[in-house]
């Protein structure tokens, strides 16, 4: 009784006779509270079924000029609103989305400056979101940001899977760790990459998926990402206070504001359930709806590519062996080919025969166009062009050849983070790719950004993004952007922006390797923001074969390449390894054909981040279902319940599965296949190998 009343009393001195204003998730599980505290300074908490997920943590920004938005506020004005709608995707991973939540929207006044800001929070059952609002105002209209002083004070020191803070990388490995444990692992954590900045030893990148000690699953992110700088959090690991970090431009500056203005929607995804953060809608139904009136141009996609080939040092993106071009100048025609150029039109038309014979929508072909030879790490502002090909790559030839055999191309736009550059071509690029059969652009931003100076993740390039979309969208382009900006549900508003990389892909499966539990984790942490081009489907794990100076290897199962079709969600998909290879397991390559792209509904079977994901999905407009099981390093036993199945109806299951002696070190190809016939009353139980899993095509008979 003691600690109880010192706790009231407590509360009493912070927050006086100022009230607490309460709002409840749809389901009453989910209480947020939001209060003054003392001198005025927002403060706001969350409670899930009666337990602490974010206790008080205050709100508000520091400002570079004049008194900032921290404190000396007053609540004018309070109010609160429900709002529920289902709505449909263009593509997703279910056919139709419900957004419910209860809405408190609370008016700040500053007395001392007479400006005003509101805090909107909506509670949905799977969490809360809420952002600062600036309304046109007299004493409130240009201002630029210090930093943003969102707080997430969390109530222990939970289990943690996490990425060092950086301003221009997310393509670190996760650490799994207590957050008490970050400071002295974030060393090791900061490996090399083309480009990088971290900023503290206990900075952490979003989505941060945690888990405490009580048993609650707790992510953290950001919705609604524009003109506004990327957000980042700091830890206090002495109190385990997050504090938002926001990304600075050349300058310092982290954002230049003019009201009316927004900030992005700040997220804490919370459930006791792990299952629950994989299939929460939050933050796409933080986003606005997509503002295409037609979208019968956005086709989901599966396609090969020429692009593993180079990435394993198999063949060159370069044409020659030339250390210093200049576009307009070199001419190609006159200097002496590498005689490893993959890019030429003869091995793309084989890429676009194998892409025909197999039923998959498109080829990538990447190292096309002229400027490879010297386009990463001198900070070359001319460096592509957009639309000058090699003398090898005949454009209007395999444009004609592919549409005879029913074959889109994918452009690929590497700026080599010249955005100026990109921007002064992107409307020629965009009509070269229209006049040429190309719906689809594959961009990319390696290496430091060019104006020099500014990072991968500030405001300015934010917009640049969202402009790069934006512009595709008038030609009715598709866009898969690599290296940019994590997303934040902003397909659901520009659903053309059918992928992003923005972690670490399989490409790293040949500059050392990705941990095998890395595709255990990344769907609770990256794509909790939208889907990924992770460029799964690789047979030929032992990149030497490719390469001998290569001594990489793949750490996974081949079983397991084909499960991720299913746990790494996206509406593109790439088929990444070499058709030489698949010829050779075309038994297995049948899951990647028959594989859907597009769903029309996702269940969670089994699910504990950093251990092992199951999946199963049905397939757009049709009654077949698929199954995909991701697993870490150790190996388990899947225990599969089919009761997703219609009721009454039988099908056939083909499982793909690791064998008894596979190992995704010693041996990975090491498969079996078995057909069986399944109801909704069937069970499973499945062996899944170090690094490995399964994958079950059921087809409804």
């Amino acid at each position: 009784m003691l600690t109880l009343i010192c706790t009231l009393l407590f509360f009493g001195n912070v927050f006086g006779n100022v009230p607490e204003k309460n709002l409840k998730s749809p389901d009453g599980n989910l209480v947020a509270t939001f209060a003054l505290a003392e001198g005025g300074a927002p403060t706001y908490s969350l409670k899930y079924k009666g337990k602490d997920v974010i206790k008080t943590s205050k709100l508000g920004l520091e400002l570079k000029e004049g008194k900032s938005l921290l404190d000396g506020f007053d609540i004018t004005d309070t109010k609160t609103s429900t709002f529920n709608e289902t709505w449909k995707p263009v593509w997703g991973e279910v056919k139709e989305i419900v957004n419910h939540y209860n809405e408190l929207a609370v008016t700040l006044t500053q007395k001392e400056t007479s400006r005003y800001i509101i805090v909107r929070l909506r509670l949905f059952n799977d969490g809360l979101g809420f952002r600062y609002e600036f309304p046109e105002q007299k004493n409130l209209d240009y201002f630029v940001i210090k930093e943003e002083r969102t707080q997430f004070a969390l109530a222990g020191d939970h289990k943690a899977f996490w990425l060092p803070g950086d301003y221009d990388t997310q393509e670190y490995s996760t650490v799994t760790s207590n957050l008490s444990e970050v400071r002295g692992k974030m060393k090791a954590a900061v490996t090399p990459n083309a480009s990088q900045t971290t900023f503290s030893p206990t900075g952490l990148q979003t989505p941060l998926m945690m888990k405490s000690k009580d048993g609650l699953y707790i992510n953290i992110h950001e919705a609604a990402l524009i003109n506004y700088s990327l957000m980042s959090l700091n830890l206090d690991d002495k109190n385990m206070v997050l504090e938002s970090w926001l990304t600075p431009d050349a300058v310092g500056d982290k954002g230049y504001m003019q009201a009316p203005c927004l900030s992005p929607w700040r997220t804490i995804i919370v459930s006791d359930k792990a299952a629950d953060i994989l299939t929460s809608k939050l933050t796409y139904n933080l986003n606005e709806p997509t503002k295409f009136k037609d979208v019968s141009w956005i086709k989901p996609t599966k396609y090969v590519g020429v692009w593993w080939e180079m990435i394993t040092g198999k063949s060159t993106w370069a044409y020659n062996d030339l250390t210093s071009v200049q576009l307009g100048v070199t001419d190609y025609a006159k200097t002496k080919p590498n005689g490893k150029h993959a890019a030429n039109t003869a091995h793309v038309k084989e890429y676009i025969d194998f892409a025909a014979k197999n039923g998959l929508d498109a080829v990538l072909v990447e190292g096309w166009n002229e400027g490879w030879e010297d386009w990463f790490g001198k900070t070359k502002d001319y460096v592509f062009d957009f639309v000058t090909p090699y003398p090898d790559f005949d454009v209007k030839e395999l444009h004609r050849y592919a549409a005879s055999k029913g074959i889109k191309m994918i452009m690929h736009h590497e700026t080599s983070s010249s955005v100026r550059n990109y921007e002064r071509h992107l409307d020629t690029a965009y009509k070269f790719m229209k006049a040429n059969g190309y719906d689809a652009v594959k961009s990319g931003y390696v290496g430091n950004m060019i104006p020099r100076g500014e990072h991968h993740y500030g405001q300015w390039l934010n917009n640049h993004y969202l402009y790069a979309i934006q512009k595709a969208a008038e030609y009715k382009i598709m866009v898969n952007a690599h290296e940019a900006v994590r997303p934040t549900g902003l397909a659901r508003t520009y659903p053309n922006l059918i992928g992003n990389e923005s972690a670490r892909g399989t490409e790293y499966e040949a500059f050392g390797g990705n941990n095998a539990d890395h595709t255990t984790i990344l769907p609770f942490t990256r794509l909790i923001g939208g889907p990924m081009d992770y460029t799964p489907g690789i047979f030929e794990t032992k990149v030497s074969a490719y390469n001998p100076e290569n001594t990489s290897f793949v750490h996974s199962t081949l079983a397991r390449q084909l499960a991720l079709y299913v746990t790494m969600y996206s509406p593109l998909q790439m088929a990444a390894d070499l058709p030489e290879t698949y010829n050779k397991y075309m038994d297995a390559f049948q899951f990647i054909k028959d594989v859907a792209v597009d769903w029309d509904d996702t269940k969670v079977l089994e699910a504990e981040p950093g251990d092992y994901i199951t999946f199963a999905r049905k397939a757009k407009g049709k009654n077949n279902w698929f199954v995909g099981r991701t697993n870490d390093e150790e190996a388990r036993t899947s225990k599969i319940d089919f009761s997703f199945l219609d009721p009454g109806k039988k099908y056939t299951a083909t499982i793909y599965a690791d064998s008894k002696d596979a190992h995704y070190e010693t041996n990975p190809k090491a498969y079996t296949i078995r057909k069986m016939e399944v109801t909704n009353k069937t069970k499973l139980t499945q062996y899944c190998a170090p690094g490995g899993g399964y994958a079950i095509s059921i087809m409804a008979k």
